[in-house]
């Protein structure tokens, strides 16, 4: 019996040996605690932490505490009631000292109720997360203001875009230097206009006599728009067969007709989100007209061959020499259209309504073909001044610029006569009262391609003038093309209108 007592005593010393041993080998702070709050034990860790503090009461030393804890890390008093054994919490113990902790009841060899508190030293981890967080923060805000002060330059930077760019067209306006040359009333109220009209989407129509600059007026609008820089196409309406149009303007689909051996983009699409020039708008057919509604009332064209309408962002600036009003009420155009059309209304008057700037222009042209033509041409007499203010410029501008090429190239002694212009003011007349400007002797002293060009321009003249301007008359007479006769006509300045005017 003593043997078995013996070897028993043994075997509970060696059970206590190495309870005690591993107990002191685990890293994290352990207690014991009974359930009248008193430390039973300490392993190693918590006494190098703690001291030794078996017998005092746990809530004395791990708190600070008079009376035990109500909050969440007693073990025994949880306020909530509910048994948070095993769970892991988190607290600040002081304020230089984090842990982690969990307890776990359990039942002593004595049959007393103990618990076993767990405390993990998460110090360094927690010190280490605030300073990331504090950094995070001030990472946050350095970054709100260097974005701030992003903002602000970015602003400013637009303020200052924005400002030379208004610079930068009043100085052009006041220089010259956008190409619309003339300092009469009429000029400078359209140039007003056009800066105040080009920077928005609006539809342009720019009406006018054959001749007064209305492609330089379109280009001055897309110069000066939002557009600037994106795509800009240029459509002469007049100059393209009718049946050849609608493809042009609104492309077509594979197989739609024979010969179109691939699909084809339209101009309206190739200019999507840019602007598109239309020349010559008065003479499209009804067909046309309501393909072009189409693009201005939806903002979709319809390819040939297609039922598939294709989105377009396109601005429209639109041009003619004719009266759309007039041909609203005869039927020949529509009257949607035109009110779609002529949202802005851009109008550059005839040259003999402005004769103040024919200095100016004829000067801009005399040095534009001088370098061209390398002459030394510096002088334009009073005299051929004289003759330039008392012609009528029936074919306007363009009439002038070729008047004053055609006397550059024919100028002798570095000085351009009267003789060289090649016109006569619409005053002069025979006793018969018809004009003597179609006279064989001013082609004489001109060379062979001169007087070639003039000869065509001068039968083309008369030939409108004879059939009231009427364009299919004139081309049955003269055997051309409608298209070839509206490219001669621009070439030389002749506007039928007008001619059917002043025959009336």
């Amino acid at each position: 019996m003593g043997d078995v007592l013996t070897s028993s005593q043994q075997e509970i010393a060696r059970l206590s040996s190495n309870s005690k041993f591993l107990f002191d080998l685990l890293p994290d702070m352990l207690f014991i605690i009974k359930n009248d709050f008193v430390i039973e034990r300490m392993n190693k860790a918590a006494i190098d932490r703690f001291d030794n503090q078996q017998g005092r009461k746990c809530h004395e030393v791990i708190v600070g505490l008079h009376s035990p804890c109500d909050t969440a890390f007693c073990p025994f008093t949880c306020k909530n009631g509910e048994k948070d054994y095993g769970k892991v919490f988190e607290r600040k113990l002081s304020d230089s000292f984090y842990v982690e902790y969990s307890h776990v009841p359990f039942e002593g060899y004595r049959e007393d109720s103990l618990t076993l508190l767990i405390l993990r030293d998460t110090t360094e981890k927690k010190l280490h997360e605030m300073e990331l967080e504090k950094y995070s923060k001030n990472i946050e805000k350095v970054l709100k203001e260097k974005i701030a002060v992003l903002k602000e330059s970015e602003i400013e930077r637009r303020q200052l875009y924005n400002e030379v760019n208004y610079l930068k067209k009043e100085t052009e306006r006041f220089t010259g230097q956008d190409k619309m040359i003339g300092e009469s009333k009429p000029i400078r109220d359209l140039r007003e206009m056009i800066y105040q009209v080009a920077a928005s989407s609006a539809t342009v129509l720019i009406t006018g006599e054959s001749g007064t600059g209305k492609e330089l007026i379109a280009d001055l609008v897309y110069k000066h728009s939002n557009r600037t820089g994106k795509s800009y196409l240029k459509f002469n309406c007049a100059a393209v067969a009718e049946s050849l149009l609608e493809s042009d303007l609104f492309g077509y689909e594979k197989g739609a007709f024979t010969g179109a051996a691939t699909t084809h983009k339209g101009k309206f699409e190739e200019a999507d989100s840019g602007t598109i020039f239309l020349d010559e708008i008065g003479d499209i057919s009804p067909k046309m007209q309501s393909g072009l509604l189409r693009v201005l009332q939806e903002g979709e064209v319809l390819r040939i061959g297609s039922n598939k309408p294709i989105k377009v962002d396109v601005r429209i600036i639109a041009a003619t020499n004719s009266d759309l009003e007039e041909s609203v009420k005869s039927g020949k155009f529509r009257e949607d259209l035109y009110y779609r059309l002529n949202v802005i209304n851009l109008r550059q008057v005839p040259l003999r309504e402005r004769k103040e700037d024919i200095v100016f222009l004829a000067t801009s042209f005399l040095a534009k073909y001088r370098e061209r033509f390398n002459k030394e041409v510096t002088f334009l007499p009073n005299s051929a001044v004289e003759l330039l203010l008392a012609y009528d410029w029936p074919g306007n501008v363009r009439e002038l610029e070729n008047v004053i090429q055609r006397a550059v190239l024919l100028s002798r002694d570095g000085m351009i006569s009267p003789g060289t212009l090649g016109i006569k003011p619409y005053n002069e007349k025979n006793q018969d009262g018809k004009s003597d400007s179609f006279s064989i002797e001013q082609f004489m002293n001109l060379p062979l391609k001169e007087s070639l060009s003039s000869f065509e321009a001068e039968i083309i003249f008369n030939v409108l003038k004879k059939t009231e301007g009427k364009i299919d008359a004139a081309c049955e007479q003269l055997g051309l093309a409608k298209t070839t006769l509206y490219e001669k006509m621009k070439r030389y300045g002749i506007n039928s209108k007008q001619m059917a005017q002043k025959e009336g």
